[in-house]
C-alpha cells in the first residue's frame, strides 16, 4: 500500500509539472502568431480531441455522472472558461505576459466576492482586508499612471482585459464548485467542446493559410496546455492537501515571468514588482484554510469525484 508522504510527493511533482506548463502558454499563444479568437478556436479543438481521447481510454463515460443539471452547469462554466482565455489572450497583445499573468492571478478574491454577493457565502473582515491589499499589491504590478487614464492607450486596455478574464474565471470556478459527482476531466471535456461552436463565428480560417510551421504551437495548446496539463493537475488533486495546491499554484505566474523575461526581454519594473509580494501573500491568506490542513485523502474513485467540486481549470491560475 503507498504511503500518504509518498502520495503527497508524487502528487507534489505532479502539479508543479502542470503549473510549469502553465507558465509557457505565454509563449505559445505568441508564438503561434494566431489571432485570440483563433488560438482559443484551435486550443479547445485539439484539447478536446486530447481530453476525449484520455477519458475514453480510461472509461471515464462509464458512468459519467452527468444529470441535466451539472451538465448544464459545466456548459455554463464552459462559456465563462472560452471567453476568458480570449481576453486573458488579449491582455498578452496589450501589455505584457508578465504583467497580464499577474494581474490575472487576482482570481481567488473575485471568486471570494462574488460567492458573497451571489450566493450569500460568508465574507468576514479579515477576507475584506486581505482583499483590499490585493488591491493595493494590482495597481503597483499593473504599471497604471494617470497619463494612461487620459490617453486612452492599449496598455490600459490590456489591464482591463486581464482583470475581466479574472473575473470570467472567478465565475466560472463558483458555477463548478456547484458540480458534484462528476469527474474533473468530463467537465473540462464539457468545457471545452462548448467552446468549439461558440467561437466558430469568430475564427478566421482564411488567416491561418499557410502558417506552417505557426500550427505546432497551437496543436501544442491543446495537447500539451489542455490535455497533459490537466490530466497532471487532476491527478495531483486526488493526493494533495488544499494548503499545498494553493502555494503550489504560484508556480505559473513565476515561470510566466521567467519566460516572458527570457524569450521577449520583458520584465516588470521595481515599483511593480514590489506589488507581486502583496497578491501573492493575500492570495494565499484568502485561499488557506484557517484550521489545519486535512490529510490528503486515498486514490479512490470517489475522490476522484469529489475532485470535480474543484475549477475544472488550474486552481487560482491557468490561463
Amino acid at each position: 500500500m503507498t504511503s500518504r508522504s509518498t502520495l503527497e510527493t508524487k502528487g507534489t511533482a505532479q502539479l508543479t509539472a502542470a503549473m510549469m506548463l502553465s507558465g509557457t502558454l505565454g509563449v505559445f499563444v505568441v508564438e503561434s502568431g494566431a489571432s485570440p479568437f483563433n488560438v482559443v478556436f484551435f486550443r479547445v479543438l485539439f484539447g478536446a480531441l486530447a481530453l476525449g481521447g484520455y477519458a475514453l481510454a480510461r472509461g471515464y463515460f462509464r458512468g459519467h455522472g452527468f444529470t441535466p443539471r451539472t451538465l448544464g452547469l459545466a456548459a455554463l462554466g464552459g462559456v465563462f472558461i472560452v471567453f476568458n482565455w480570449v481576453l486573458l489572450f488579449q491582455s498578452y497583445e496589450n501589455t505584457s505576459i508578465s504583467v497580464a499573468t499577474v494581474v490575472y492571478h487576482t482570481q481567488p478574491f473575485y471568486v471570494v466576492l462574488l460567492g458573497a454577493l451571489l450566493f450569500r457565502e460568508r465574507l468576514t473582515a479579515s477576507k475584506i482586508g486581505w482583499v483590499a491589499v490585493a488591491f493595493a499589491g494590482l495597481v503597483l504590478v499593473s504599471g497604471v499612471t494617470p497619463a494612461d487614464f487620459t490617453s486612452g492607450g492599449t496598455y490600459l486596455l490590456g489591464v482591463g482585459q486581464a482583470l475581466l478574464a479574472a473575473l470570467l474565471y472567478g465565475l466560472s470556478t463558483l458555477v463548478t464548485k456547484r458540480i458534484t459527482g462528476v469527474r474533473p476531466h468530463l467537465i473540462a471535456l464539457v468545457q471545452v467542446l462548448v467552446g468549439i461552436p461558440l467561437l466558430l463565428p469568430f475564427a478566421d480560417f482564411g488567416a491561418m493559410r499557410g502558417t506552417g510551421a505557426d500550427w505546432g504551437w497551437l496543436v501544442g495548446l491543446g495537447i500539451i496546455h489542455t490535455g497533459l496539463m490537466y490530466v497532471l493537475m487532476y491527478a495531483a488533486y486526488a493526493k494533495l492537501p488544499t494548503a499545498k495546491i494553493a502555494v503550489l499554484a504560484f508556480t505559473y505566474p513565476a515561470v510566466a515571468m521567467v519566460m516572458d523575461w527570457v524569450v521577449y526581454g520583458h520584465h516588470i519594473g521595481l515599483v511593480q514588482a514590489l506589488g507581486v509580494p502583496l497578491i501573492v501573500t493575500a492570495s494565499l491568506r484568502v485561499t488557506l484554510p484557517r484550521t489545519r490542513a486535512a490529510a490528503p485523502a486515498s486514490r479512490t474513485a470517489a475522490h476522484d469525484r469529489e475532485a470535480a467540486s474543484r475549477p475544472a481549470t488550474p486552481v487560482a491560475s491557468e490561463a
